[in-house]
């Protein structure tokens, strides 16, 4: 929880992000060896800080050769180690001056590539493990492993500023932070590996920085359609999962329990973002799909030919395997499982998903409708082969033994 906290106000000290992951490591290294036997301390991110800042004092002495910079940074480190900086927590409440968003941004610095921005800022503020990234972008470790480190080298020897950009760079920078945003949303969403079935503190993490956003750039209707499609979606939080932590599927909701204080906040920005010129972009056409489902007042009542109009839309405008997947099943439900049934085969055929789970998870809930019952029990158990979270594998399982 205190990670991207830590390496974020160490980026700022330090002026690199490898070195201020590296202090982060340290001083939660420490924390490993100290607490079981000291007891957690009253301020945990103050305790953390300070040894971490302390690394890095230690890391400067030591340097044999020491230029000017780092001369008035070791200095600076120097004063401020002994105690938690007083107005550290203000800091996080003001959106010029956080230091995770400032690290945002320069994650998404124009010298990366957006596959190594999005993987660098998943791994540094979404606190993401490698493997998870990959899941996320559906390639290996190793592949991740070395954007990530390439990414932080080509940062620390361009010796970027760690400091908020200009109006005109920031625009340009837009794009990535919003899409890193949604991913890092996603993975909270709907977690890629592991028991849970979400993680909430991701979800709370993305709309905090994208309230934030929408602050800093007023004007731009892309991010106010990112936050009105992830106020909605995390609206569902507490009904996506039964009493056991399991999870519950979109159609079989209780929707009386989706937080309606969400919903409104998402409407108002969708709203927002509709009253600013410009053509919808894919963010707001995300958000139009999900506020059809949050005026739905049953399942029934979804305006699935609206949601299949949008997803035409949105295809148009980003066309990939993935939206076109989301599409069919909005064709499944506007006009029935044979025809999204030729669109998914269409898909599986190209093989372009072949290592994405929700592919043959959703082949397997159309081959059930339409009574195809053996076929769905192979697709749902190929699903449940593939995902590598426990929960979802333990429904897609249950589904396919409801089919035998």
């Amino acid at each position: 929880m205190e990670s991207s906290t830590l390496i974020a106000a160490l980026a700022r000290l330090v002026r690199d992000v490898g070195l201020a992951e590296d202090f982060a490591q340290d001083a939660l290294v420490a924390a490993l060896a100290q607490w079981p036997e000291e007891g957690v301390p009253t301020n945990p991110g103050a305790w953390l800080m300070t040894v971490a800042k302390r690394r890095a004092a230690d890391h400067f002495r030591r340097r044999e050769r020491l230029d000017r910079k780092h001369s008035l940074l070791r200095r600076d480190l120097e004063t401020t180690q002994g105690a938690f900086l007083p107005d550290f927590d203000a800091a996080l409440d003001d959106p010029i001056e956080d230091d995770r968003l400032r690290l945002m941004f320069i994650c998404c610095h124009p010298l990366l590539s957006t596959d190594a921005q999005t993987a660098l800022t998943l791994r540094l503020l979404g606190g993401l493990t490698t493997p998870e990234i990959a899941r996320g972008f559906l390639t290996t470790e190793a592949t991740i492993a070395q954007r990530i480190v390439r990414a932080k080298r080509t940062l620390g020897a361009a010796k970027v500023p760690f400091e908020l950009p200009g109006r005109h760079e920031r625009a340009e920078r837009l794009a990535s932070v919003l899409g890193v945003l949604y991913l890092v949303f996603n993975e909270g969403y709907s977690a890629t590996a592991g028991q849970d079935w979400m993680r909430p503190a991701l979800c709370d993490e993305a709309l905090r920085l994208g309230r934030m956003l929408a602050a800093l750039a007023p004007d731009e209707p892309e991010v106010h359609g990112l936050v009105a499609l992830m106020e909605i979606q995390a609206s569902r939080a507490s009904a996506r999962r039964g009493p056991a932590g399991e999870p519950v599927l979109l159609l079989d909701q209780n929707r009386e329990d989706w937080d309606q204080l969400l919903i409104r906040r998402g409407l108002n920005a969708l709203d927002l973002a509709g009253s600013l010129p410009g053509q919808p972009g894919p963010y707001v056409l995300q958000a139009e799909i999900a506020a059809c489902h949050a005026r739905a007042r049953t399942a029934d009542a979804t305006d699935w030919g609206r949601i299949v109009s949008l997803y035409d839309s949105l295809v148009a405008l980003e066309p990939s395997p993935v939206v076109e997947l989301n599409r069919a099943v909005a064709v499944g439900m506007a006009q029935g499982p044979a025809a999204a049934l030729t669109i998914v085969d269409a898909l599986t055929s190209r093989g372009a998903l072949a290592r994405y789970h929700l592919l043959p998870s959703v082949r397997g809930d159309l081959l059930s409708r339409l009574g195809r019952r053996e076929e769905a029990r192979q697709s749902f158990e190929l699903a449940a082969s593939i995902t590598q979270n426990d929960s979802e594998r333990t429904l897609l399982l249950n589904r396919a033994a409801t089919c035998a």
